[in-house]
């Protein structure tokens, strides 16, 4: 069976028998119903490897949307299937790296030795031909991912601003890096330089702006790339095919698909990855890092698993703190590692705690993506309310409650999943310490900070964490301690990634790299200089090279 059957099978097994899941069962549509401007398009099981797109049929996979249809108003509704995708062999997969290393040429290359403002000319030329398919690109983001139209509208500008950012922001580290500099007797000029060739690796939750957040930073410092589609969310790439093949030299680009546990270890043993660009679990990131022969000469930039705790301190005005706890939890199904995946909240608050995040939760419009003001969609991964479910009947066997479920709280028909409130968590559960990424809101009653700050001290996430109460001088003392837990720490307010000026990291096993406009630029180089001695005939040598344009790397022009 193929993994596209398993999944559908798997999707296959949520028949509604509740009242819960009968009214989730509903907002399924027949077919016809489908708004003409939403409807998926057409793709095609692509690659593009040494510069050239190649629809590829030796091995495909169905991709099935989480948005099921009903054929017939009245009927079942059924999987739809939205699109091929290519399935690669190792023999492809080795092809693209092969590609990705002849443009580097050992660091000779045409790409990495370009001047700056030639590399920037051509991420320019990829973003003006990358807007004029945003319709395509965000239709297919909305239909193969379950994000809400405004929501794909969204992740796609946020893109193209990132892209735009990262230009502006190389300008200025490029205008400062201009300058000579005379120390003791020298005369230098530091640059950054790229690192070689890339394996970028994005998630499902958000495929084109997770991802892009690692290959453009990489592209733009003169590295080459190999890009290995996640899971979910490739369609998506195939309206970028013919830009990234025609704004960029052959082989700086190459974008493939196929069973990551079959095709990215051989690639990694090859010792010819330079810069491992990976978001996803850690277990995954040691073993794909595992595989390499020289991990001294492996760069990595990775973004990890996260279990962001929210704390509600007694005076939390829960006026802003439910907002705040909906937006953080509940942003795409709670799929994202920034969300907030487990609640500490004082015993003196927690009943109306709970009681408001449940009626927030229960009126949040669940329905597809395109209804306007929907709030919650289908979720993406088949097997996902499975895993949910596990999560709720661990806790359940000992003694928590789920604290919306005579409103549905927990129940789920096909891909559809309305939140669950969970109350009364402790260290018990398994939902305590492990990662859900959905739809769960996990309650921790604490008669006692310290139980917080020992949770924090314990576990092995460290990304971020946010604090609701007004007295500074309880934020204060809690700032001190997650100061050296956490990389973000946020006051009233949801956690989050943007605005993507700021530092994005994490401690523990979070995190390993930094990801802001301008660290990931710095992530994906190295500070390499030119030097000579400060006397006359150093200082002439150095003249000659810059007046006459004989150097790309050692250049004082300046990019306006």
């Amino acid at each position: 069976m193929s993994s596209a059957s398993s999944d559908v099978s798997a999707a296959r097994s949520s028949v509604p028998s509740l009242p819960g899941e009968v009214q989730l069962a509903t907002s399924f549509p027949a077919r016809d119903a489908v708004p003409a401007a939403m409807v998926w398009p057409a793709t095609q099981p692509r690659v593009l490897i040494a510069g050239e797109t190649r629809i590829y049929t030796a091995a495909t996979r169905d991709v099935v949307s989480p948005l099921w249809l009903r054929a017939h108003p009245g009927e079942a509704p059924q999987p739809t299937v939205i699109g091929q995708t290519a399935h690669v062999s190792v023999e492809v997969a080795l092809e693209a790296l092969n590609a990705a290393q002849a443009a580097w040429a050992r660091g000779a290359g045409r790409w990495p030795t370009l001047r700056v403002e030639e590399r920037i000319e051509a991420v320019e030329r990829f973003t003006a031909a990358m807007v004029a398919v945003r319709d395509r690109v965000c239709r297919l983001l909305m239909w193969e991912v379950g994000k809400t139209w405004a929501d794909a509208q969204g992740e796609f500008d946020r893109t193209v601003q990132y892209i735009r950012d990262t230009i502006e922001t190389l300008k200025s580290q490029d205008r400062d890096n201009s300058r000579l500099q005379f120390r003791e007797g020298i005369i230098a000029q530091v640059r950054r330089a790229p690192l070689g060739v890339t394996l970028c690796m994005g998630p499902f939750n958000y495929p084109l702006n997770e991802t892009f957040a690692t290959l453009i930073p990489a592209l733009i410092m003169g590295n080459t790339a190999v890009v290995k589609l996640p899971r979910f969310g490739v369609l998506l790439w195939d309206p970028l095919l013919d830009a990234f093949a025609a704004a960029f030299p052959p082989g700086v680009v190459n974008i493939v698909n196929g069973q990551g546990s079959e095709i990215v270890p051989p690639l990694m043993q090859t010792g010819r990855i330079d810069v491992l660009a990976f978001i996803g679990s850690s277990k995954s990131a040691d073993a794909i890092k595992g595989a390499h022969p020289r991990l001294h000469r492996l760069r990595c930039i990775l973004g990890l698993d996260a279990k962001n705790p929210a704390v509600i301190l007694p005076d939390a005005d829960l006026s802003t703190t439910i907002p705040e706890c909906i937006k953080g939890a509940l942003s795409f199904n709670g799929q994202r590692c920034t969300a907030l995946k487990i609640f500490f909240v004082h015993r003196d608050i927690a009943e109306r705690f709970t009681a408001a995040l449940s009626d927030a939760v229960d009126s949040l419009p669940n329905g597809m993506p395109w209804a306007p003001g929907v709030r919650l969609t289908p979720l993406v991964e088949p097997d996902k309310a499975s895993r949910l479910d596990s999560y709720l009947r661990d806790a359940i066997a000992q003694g928590a409650a789920v604290a919306n479920q005579a409103r549905g709280g927990g129940s789920h028909a096909y891909t559809a999943y309305h939140p669950a409130v969970l109350s009364g968590v402790t260290p018990r559960m398994r939902i305590y310490h492990e990662e859900q990424f959905g739809p769960i809101l996990p309650i921790v009653p604490i008669a006692d900070l310290s139980e917080f700050t020992e949770y924090m001290l314990e576990t092995s996430y460290g990304q971020q964490a946010a604090l609701f109460g007004q007295d500074p001088a309880t934020l204060g003392k809690l700032i001190d301690v997650l100061s050296t837990q956490v990389c973000r720490i946020n006051l009233n307010s949801q956690c989050q990634r943007g605005p993507d000026v700021f530092p994005f990291t994490g401690r523990k096993s979070s995190a390993e790299g930094t990801l802001s406009v301008g660290d990931a630029l710095r992530s994906f180089s190295v500070r390499s200089m030119v030097a000579a001695n400060g006397n006359a005939a150093g200082k002439a040598t150095v003249r000659a090279i810059l007046d006459h344009d004989h150097s790309n790397f050692l250049s004082t022009d300046i990019i306006l």
